[in-house]
């Protein structure tokens, strides 16, 4: 070790706290980065092994190969297991209602290809011989086509063909260029209903038909499926061996490795891991470069009379850089630890939420990668050279006799320091010299206030973002009051009805209900119109008719006398072929509702809207009674509409559907409603209902409740990473603030002395030192706080403009406060103890050093 080595280990051990301090804020530094890093690695983990759960542990798919080819890749070099179906062949699906998709595909497949490509039932079991078939759900749901478990069903088994080439899943059907020609019948057993297989395109001309293998078949294709050692040669390894077959990639797992063209999410998680390990880098160099800066100006003259004695630059800036080895050597490997530790502990936090989210089977955990903590220790190095390397360039540029004699560290005019008589009169003594200490060490003091000013922004920003995702979610979960709906506008009312009957028998269903929307328009006169209806509308003459849109909803009875009893109102009027309706016609006006009409029961003409977007000539005399209640939540209706402050919804039984609807008339919206104690069992075994009951319409099935369980843990993620990420850049900021303060108190030691040698007292100088305090405080806060609020805005027009066009702007009133508050304490305490040291030292002692 060279003695300019010696001198540096010298001066670490000599300033104990603010080695200390450096080395805490190497560890944190290091501890956030290595976080960073393990994190965006475990998460894509995470994602790729819930790929793999769902999309099968296969890289390439061979289409139509035939056993040979299938042999020579199981025996591949670098090829970690292989699996088969064998391709029956295809039949001919009667009446199916998507013309790009006629045939059913039949796959046999092997008990390791089950083992190898996942299958979700929704009903049944799996196939256990030849004669037994899993049919898709799909084939229900898009086609058309019913099989009920334990159907029996007898194909016409064959190829397609196109100028006398075997056409496979990966050619799509063309009704002009290929023919279907029959090779045999086939009789199958249906035993279950499944999801779609995921290796099927959605241009597959087949629906997929799994069944098993019959060794008796003479099928000389198959369909391939082959999983590397090393999936990062699928590339290399597709080139070699692919020839003129057609495959498939599994890009649904190539993706999170960064394999596949298709990587936006690799993108955007390199993306915001770079921007992050950008603001800890940002961070930490304040915190390390003001700790070299400060060291190297307590140096300065040591410096000097180094070089004048023949010390050159490169010894000297790399004492200095050897310092920086020192600290990292020690600061890394602990920050390492810490980092480690602590993205365990949040994992371990919000793996259940994840799994609530994405893969409930697919545990979220630590993922040691030794390039990812390589990196990291990488980083933490390079960022303690740079701040290292830019105040030793400073320090070895200055001139010998500067050095020396010290008459580099204030050089300012004095106009620079003046103050005027008002802040004279309003700070005194005391603050004037707070005020001019302030402004002659502009630099000195700068990084404090940015490390303050970035701590304010980031803690500021943060708290507004879960804010308005908590405004976004409250808006939300005020829009239904059932848990699950089944939307299903075509469905006829034979093929629903026992659905519904079965659906609410879901465990956990505790209330239920059906209803359709439809939507007329009906007439008024001028005259019956509120005042309060043209504020809204466009004028009209007092002998006049206004047309009035309407929504007609029909519930189903048990609903509906429930409504009538909570209302008083006699059943027998409001029931029956004659029967009177009930209706809400309000006006939203500032949150009250005021209403429509001045009567409280009218007559109206109304006629239906169609579904060519006309009306009838001739409609239907109806008497409507308006009542102060709420409608049942609607169904989600498909059709766009304008929204509108009038509110006009008429209620009737379901039983007059059929009164008011005709086959032309435009049905907005049918279906059904639940309430669950369980939502999530309630849909998924309703789910299995559907699928088991063959249905052929179309509909959509929503969860209400997992929506908002999503939304809440979304949130509850963004609080566990956005706070943690916080608390570790407000302790650099900290760190930074606590060696920064501390150590120019020190360097001020011969300065303090001399005031408090010329009788200023223990008060005045504590007086003094509180106006320092509140210098730093109030130019971090006039900086930091307007900063936040703008950054504030533009989170919130961000969620706007990305759909939550429901939520206003909202100062975090109390991330302020205390953002306000921590600020001047963290000032106050770290002067306060650099203060306690100064005044144990004696004047005279202090006066005397001359600090080398």
């Amino acid at each position: 070790m060279n003695i300019f080595n010696k001198v540096a280990l010298q001066g670490l051990k000599k300033n104990r706290t603010r080695t200390l301090v450096t080395i805490i804020g190497v560890v944190l530094s290091a501890a956030m980065i290595t976080a960073v890093a393990t994190f965006g690695v475990s998460l894509l983990s995470y994602m790729t092994n819930g790929a793999i759960a769902k999309y099968g542990d296969w890289h390439v798919e061979f289409l139509d190969v035939n056993s040979s080819f299938v042999q020579e890749r199981t025996h591949d070099d670098g090829v970690a297991s292989t699996a088969t179906f064998e391709n029956i062949g295809y039949a001919a699906l009667d009446g199916g209602k998507t013309p790009g998709k006629p045939y059913l595909f039949l796959a046999g497949y092997s008990e390791e290809t089950l083992d190898a490509l996942p299958v979700t039932l929704f009903s049944g079991r799996m196939p256990e011989n030849s004669g037994e078939i899993l049919v898709s759900g799909k084939v229900a749901t898009e086609a058309g086509v019913k099989f009920a478990v334990g159907d029996t069903v007898s194909l016409t088994v064959g190829s397609r063909m196109s100028g006398g080439e075997k056409l496979g899943q990966n050619v799509p059907y063309n009704a002009q260029s290929e023919t279907f020609v029959p090779q045999g019948e086939k009789t199958y057993k249906v035993v279950g209903i499944c999801q779609r297989p995921r290796f099927e395109e959605n241009s597959a001309p087949g629906y997929t038909l799994i069944t098993k293998t019959d060794a008796g078949d003479s099928t000389d294709s198959f369909s391939l499926f082959v999983t590397l050692k090393n999936p990062r040669q699928i590339h290399a390894y597709i080139d070699k061996t692919a020839g003129d077959h057609a495959y498939f990639l599994n890009d649904y797992v190539l993706r999170f490795m960064g394999l596949s063209d298709d990587n936006m999410f690799n993108r955007l998680l390199y993306a915001v891991g770079g921007i992050v390990v950008a603001i800890i880098m940002i961070g930490s160099i304040f915190l390390i470069y003001n700790s070299f800066n400060i060291s190297l100006n307590e140096r300065t003259q040591q410096f000097g009379i180094l070089m004048s004695v023949g010390a050159t630059a490169k010894q000297l800036r790399n004492s200095v850089l050897f310092e920086g080895l020192c600290i990292g050597a020690v600061g890394i490997p602990i920050g390492i630890l810490v980092g480690m530790g602590g993205i365990k502990l949040v994992i371990d936090i919000v793996a259940k939420t994840f799994g609530n989210i994405l893969y409930t089977d697919v545990p979220l955990t630590v993922t040691v990668s030794i390039p990812a903590i390589i990196a990291a220790a990488a980083v933490s190095m390079v960022t303690i050279l740079i701040s290292a390397y830019i105040p030793a360039r400073k320090a070895v540029n200055t001139p010998v006799m500067e050095c020396i004699r010290q008459t580099n560290e204030v050089k300012v005019e004095s106009k620079a320091v003046k103050t005027s008589n008002l802040s004279q009169h309003i700070y005194g003594l005391e603050g004037t010299l707070a005020l001019k200490n302030f402004k002659r060490n502009k630099k000195r003091y700068r990084s404090i206030v940015l490390s303050l000013v970035l701590s304010v922004v980031l803690f500021i920003s943060a708290s507004a973002f879960v804010t308005d995702l908590k405004l976004a979610l409250g808006q939300s979960t005020e829009v239904t009051t059932y848990d699950i709906a089944f939307a299903a506008r075509d469905m006829d009312d034979s093929e629903m009805l026992p659905l519904y009957n079965k659906m609410k028998t879901a465990d956990g269903v505790y209330a239920s209900s059906y209803q359709a929307l439809v939507t007329y328009s009906g007439t008024a006169k001028a005259s019956d119109m509120t005042d309060d209806y043209w504020e809204y509308a466009p004028s009209y003459a007092p002998g006049d008719t206004v047309k009035l849109p309407m929504q007609f909803q029909f519930l189903d009875e048990s609903t509906y006398l429930s409504i009538l009893a909570e209302l008083g109102l006699p059943a027998e009027e409001y029931t029956g072929q004659n029967a009177k309706l009930i209706s809400v016609a309000k006006i939203e006006e500032a949150g009250e509702y005021v209403d429509v009409f001045k009567n409280s029961a009218m007559n109206f003409t109304i006629v239906p809207r169609t579904d060519d977007g006309t009306e009838p000539e001739q409609g239907k005399n109806v008497s409507i009674t308006f009542v102060d209640t709420a409608p049942p939540d609607t169904l989600p209706i498909l059709d766009a509409t304008e929204p509108t402050p009038i509110f006009f919804y008429v209620m009737a039984p379901y039983s007059l559907k059929e009164q008011y609807v005709t086959p032309d008339t435009h049905v907005a919206m049918k279906g059904m409603t639940f309430q669950s104690e369980s939502p999530t069992q309630s849909a998924a075994e309703m789910e299995t209902m559907i699928e088991g009951a063959g249905i052929t319409a179309a509909y959509n099935m929503y969860n209400m409740n997992r929506l908002m369980d999503e939304s809440r843990n979304y949130i509850f993620i963004a609080n566990v990473f956005a706070y943690t990420f916080i608390i570790m850049i407000s302790l650099i900021a900290i760190a930074n603030v606590f060696n920064t303060i501390s150590t120019n108190i020190k360097l001020r030691r011969r300065e303090l002395a001399m005031l408090r040698s010329v009788g200023m007292s223990e008060h005045d100088f504590q007086k003094m030192m509180n106006f320092e305090c509140a210098f730093y405080g109030m130019r971090a806060l006039l900086v930091g706080l307007p900063v936040a609020v703008i950054f504030s805005w533009l989170i919130y027009k961000g969620m706007f403009i990305g759909g939550a066009d429901g939520i206003v702007f909202v100062l975090p009133w109390a991330s302020i406060g205390i953002s306000v508050f921590s600020v001047l304490f963290i000032v106050f305490v770290t002067m306060l103890y650099a203060i306690s040291k100064i005044k144990k030292e004696n004047i005279i002692d202090a006066l005397r050093d001359d600090m080398t």
